[in-house]
This record gives C-alpha cells, sequence and structure tokens, in this order.
C-alpha cells in the first residue's frame, strides 16, 4: 500500500510513530505458509506446509537443522530465512569452537533478534521479511521460541504463524494442558491436527506438502521422511488425539487468543511467499 513519503526508507517514521518498513515485513510473514511448534517438557516438534508455485517445481525445505540441539522453520521470505539459519549456524559452531558446549537456545534466538534489530534502524537496509519458529532442548529443558522482523521475540508452550495461522492457534490453546503428558507420538500427532486445521477447503495434506521435525531429552533433531509422514496422515484422518477439546467449538475462533499470548501475527490470505 503507498503512504507517501513515509514509506520510502527504515529510518523514517511517520506522525502516527509508525515505520511502515517494519510493517510491510509483518504483512510478509501473515502471507507465507502456515508453520506451527508444540512442546512439553522432554520434546519439540515443529511442523510447516510447503508451497510450489507450479507442478514443476519442488517445494523449498521451511524447516532446518542448525545444530544436534535446535532447529527452526520460518515463514515469509525462505531467502531472508536461509541467511538467519546460516547466522545461527555459525553462532553455534562459534559457542562449541570457543567454549567446548552447546550454545543455549534463549542466548542463540536473542542473537538473531539483535541481527534483525539492526536493519530496523540502519540507513539502505531493508528489515528481514521473515519470521523464526526456534525449537530446542538444553540444561533447561525443551524450548519454542519466535522471532520477528520486529527484532521482538517471545518464549512459547505452542505456537503458529503464517497464512491462516489463527485455526492452528486456536487448536493448540485448547489443547495447551493436553500436551504436557503426551508422548512424542501424541505431540507430532496433535502437531498434524493443528496444521489440518489450518487448510483452505480446497487444500488437503499430503507427504509432499508437510515437513516435521522434532527433537527431546536425548534425542537429536530429526526430520520425519515422506514415508513416516504418510502413516502419522493417516493417523490424524483416523484418529483423533487421546484427549482433544473440541465440546466448545461452537464459540468460534474469535473467542480464542493465540497460544502465546501476544497479538500481531494473526494469518492473512493465501499469497505466493513459501
Amino acid at each position: 500500500m503507498f503512504r507517501n513519503q513515509y514509506d520510502n526508507d527504515i529510518t523514517v517514521w511517520s506522525p502516527q510513530g509508525r515505520i511502515h518498513q517494519i510493517e510491510y515485513a509483518m504483512e510478509a510473514v501473515k502471507l507465507g505458509s502456515v508453520t506451527l511448534a508444540l512442546k512439553n517438557t522432554e520434546y519439540a516438534v515443529v511442523a510447516s506446509m510447503k508451497r510450489s508455485s507450479s507442478k514443476l517445481v519442488k517445494s523449498q525445505h521451511k524447516i532446518m537443522e542448525i545444530d544436534d540441539h535446535v532447529a527452526c522453520s520460518m515463514s515469509g521470505l525462505l531467502a531472508d530465512g536461509q541467511q538467519l539459519a546460516k547466522f545461527m549456524r555459525t553462532e553455534c559452531l562459534d559457542s562449541k569452537w570457543s567454549f567446548d558446549s552447546a550454545l543455549s537456545i534463549e542466548r542463540l534466538t536473542r542473537t538473531v533478534a539483535n541481527k534483525s534489530q539492526r536493519y530496523t534502524q540502519t540507513y539502505g537496509r531493508r528489515p528481514y521479511g521473515v519470521g523464526l519458529l526456534v525449537i530446542g532442548y538444553d540444561d533447561l529443558g525443551s524450548h519454542v521460541f519466535q522471532t520477528c522482523p520486529s527484532a521482538n521475540f517471545y518464549e512459547c508452550e505452542a505456537t503458529a504463524i503464517g497464512s491462516r495461522s489463527q485455526s492452528a492457534r486456536t487448536y493448540l490453546e485448547r489443547n495447551l494442558d493436553v500436551f504436557k503428558t503426551c508422548s512424542l507420538e501424541e505431540l507430532i500427532t496433535h502437531a498434524m491436527h493443528a496444521l489440518s486445521n489450518s487448510l483452505a477447503n480446497d487444500q488437503e495434506m499430503t507427504k509432499e506438502n508437510v515437513e516435521l521435525g522434532f527433537l527431546g531429552k536425548d534425542l537429536s533433531f530429526r526430520k520425519l521422511t515422506e514415508v513416516e509422514i504418510e502413516n502419522y496422515l493417516q493417523n490424524v484422518e483416523t484418529k483423533k488425539p487421546s484427549r482433544n477439546i473440541q465440546d466448545d467449538a461452537d464459540q468460534g475462533a474469535a473467542d480464542a487468543a493465540p497460544a502465546t499470548g501476544q497479538e500481531g501475527t494473526e494469518g492473512g490470505d493465501d499469497a505466493p511467499m513459501q
């Protein structure tokens, strides 16, 4: 949207105290395909939907391994996300080389947020148009963090970003208490159900457009193969989670707040973002 002289550069503020370039980057995250993450005390799971511009083009991977104990998924501009993932890998390697120990998840996320912050206040550069969901396991247990182009980051129990992510967040919030006692298999099943809730009427989940990874205590990060994903998809169609809360479904999505407790990550319409 054209906003006269107030969206020409990242250092220009509008009379309302807004930086429109950052808002545009936040919109890019909302237009990307949905991705979500959830955890309990022992495990963390991340799942995402992949898009392809045509049948001739293979979908790009949205879930990337950073280290044995940390991984991330992204929504928005994948080129920006890949640059941040490369930066995170370097930070993890530096920690192992300098201190002979794995980098804590919170410190890694804070470092990424600080890097994003520099591009929200420097002339001649634009903000990163990507949101990240970072999962990991360290001495403090399992973690799920969300980062934004505005350089804010949040620690979450479960969250979802991207297009049509509000339905996924509604499912995650309604089942939030169940995750604490779930096994890894049940946690993956819940992630699949949350993804299915975010689909449009003309979409379906297949082994080609679903990506899922997990890690946990004494468990390095691993992504499911297409064969494993297909088995879970059949399970999602034939079996509901053990304690799925659906009694209050008639209340509508408007009554449910995001599982992270923050505003501004409501999903938008489908668009050619990854």
